[in-house]
């Protein structure tokens, strides 16, 4: 059996032109099809009244055919049964060629175009014109009510034949319609972005001042997203001018806003090149169960956000001489690290970089750092799909034995260098360190009660509190910079009780002749300290 579409169009001059240009062979299934497709199915009456124009070419009684676009609103042309389509006829431009052409000869064929998904249905049929004084109740089936044209008749056709051709050369387009429907997403993205963009510059504009009482006016002029709960910030002098100098191992102090509008400061690491003296970067470790001054950071730094910051302090830095360098960085104590590696390279001095982390998904500056140091960087994961930890005393062991080393990052991790530095007999002065946050508590740690004895106050400081934060609860003024340990700034005099020193910043001379704890980290072997505030 024959598709009903060869018969019709695969006459002895189109059979002849296969055989020539070497198709007729695959041409020949047509005429051995199992359809007849001469019956419309619901695939093709699907599509029929999706469409919202067509081809229509009729034949003239001079032999020439006429092709011509009849256009409506979708569904105009309509499926009246599987062997029946038909369309009211608007007025059009009163030539009437197609109309004659019919009346002459009703044999017609029509393409019907998908453009979007590049689909195209072919039919023949022979078609009949209809008026209304002929049979009113078919006008009234194709006519479209919402489309407001003059029907002057109804051209209904009866399916001969039908075909599906391949989407081959077949050039996309879409309707108004096809396109507003494409990008109706993006447009309720765009909204989103913007509505929420007029937000953040509503907040901005009215929080742009993040506060702060330092000297130096920096301005936030840059973000990256560094890992999930990394971010780093860009910051600019005010006045576009130049920074104050710093070296690697610097800390900037800034400001922050806690819960409840109570205004502190915070010391974060410079990451960035020394010799750059325009620009200062700093990285800010989202600690959401911490005292709130990371989080802040993170809430409130935005693109414009002015800081009154204080002048960068040189408290973790490298030797100026010519031994090599170990550097190890943990987590986010890759910051220092970071600013250290690009001087001791920039100034041509060996050094080698080991930096662990979790996952590599949580190892921030990762692609940075293996870009600039190439084979100089080592990089271990404790939590990785092939987890490969960092051994401390293989690096120290394995290091040259002139190397100063430098280590940033957890307690665990610095304890774990100073441990097998001491046991491999290193010289202290070989080891430097820096904490990038303070101590949580240790196991026997208990609440304490302080007693200022200048103001006669006495504060109780709970286990999970530092003294300092509770100076600063108090709402006493304390001085503090670091947080750490590290700087020194915080120190107090001890006038009754046993301090448990855990700074890295005071001498054995400071802490038992001149009596001194840092209150930011150490705490009380007594239940009381009684400090000289």
């Amino acid at each position: 059996m024959a598709r009903a579409f060869s018969e019709i169009t695969f006459t002895p001059s189109v059979r002849a032109a296969q055989a020539r240009y070497g198709s007729r062979a695959a041409n020949a299934g047509f005429d051995l099809a199992e359809e007849r497709r001469d019956a419309l199915t619901d695939r093709e009456a699907e599509f029929i009244h999706a469409r919202d124009g067509f081809y229509q070419a009729s034949v003239g009684e001079t032999g020439w055919p006429y092709v011509q676009f009849r256009g409506g609103p979708k569904g105009f042309l309509k499926v009246l049964d599987d062997r029946t389509i038909g369309y009211a006829d608007f007025r059009g431009n009163v030539q009437y060629i197609s109309t004659g052409n019919i009346n002459a000869d009703g044999r017609v064929a029509l393409i019907l175009m998908d453009y979007p998904n590049r689909r195209r249905l072919k039919i023949w049929a022979r078609a009949r014109i209809v008026h209304e004084s002929e049979d009113p109740a078919l006008l009234v089936r194709l006519e479209v009510p919402t489309y407001r044209a003059r029907v002057e008749r109804a051209v209904v056709m009866t399916v001969e034949a039908f075909d599906w051709n391949c989407p081959q050369h077949i050039t996309p387009r879409f309707t108004e319609e096809e396109i507003a429907g494409l990008v109706a997403p993006l447009r309720r993205q765009l909204a989103q972005v913007t509505a929420e963009n007029e937000t953040l510059r509503t907040t901005a504009a009215s929080d742009v001042q993040a506060g702060g009482s330092g000297p130096l006016e920096l301005v936030v002029t840059g973000l990256r997203q560094l890992t999930p709960r990394i971010r780093s910030y860009e910051l600019r002098a005010a006045d576009g001018g130049l920074l104050p100098a710093w070296k690697a191992g610097a800390h900037l102090t800034v400001p922050v806003r806690l819960p409840g509008g109570r205004e502190q400061t915070r010391s974060y690491s410079l990451m960035g090149d020394p010799a750059n003296r325009h620009v200062y970067e700093i990285a800010v470790l989202r600690e959401d169960p911490g005292s709130g001054g990371s989080a802040a950071v993170h809430r409130d730094y935005r693109l414009g956000t002015v800081l009154r910051c204080g002048y960068p302090r040189d408290l973790f830095t490298l030797h100026d001489d010519g031994r090599p360098s170990v550097l190890i960085a943990g987590g986010i104590g890759i910051t220092p690290i970071r600013a250290m590696a690009l001087t001791l390279l920039a100034s041509g001095r060996p050094f080698e970089l080991h930096y662990a982390a979790r996952t590599p998904a949580e190892m921030a500056l990762r692609q940075d750092l293996e870009a600039r140091l190439g084979d100089r960087l080592r990089t271990y994961f404790s939590e990785d799909a092939a987890p490969t930890p960092l051994d401390v005393g293989k690096v120290l062991a394995e290091a040259p034995p002139n190397a100063v080393v430098y280590v940033c990052g957890p307690a665990t991790l610095i304890a774990a260098v100073h441990g097998h530095a001491e046991a491999m007999g290193m010289s202290p002065d070989r080891i430097r360190s820096e904490r990038f946050a303070a101590d949580t508590p240790r196991e026997g740690d208990r609440p304490i009660t302080v007693h200022l004895a200048r103001s006669g106050r006495t504060l109780a400081v709970a286990r999970e509190q530092t003294i300092l934060d509770a100076l600063i609860t108090a709402g006493t003024g304390p001085l503090y910079d670091c947080r750490t340990g590290t700087c020194g700034t915080c120190a107090a005099k001890v006038l009754d009780g046993v301090p448990d020193h855990r700074d890295s910043a005071l001498s054995e001379a400071e802490r038992t002749r001149a009596g001194l704890i840092c209150t930011c980290v150490s705490r009380s072997l007594t239940d009381h300290l009684t400090l000289d505030l």
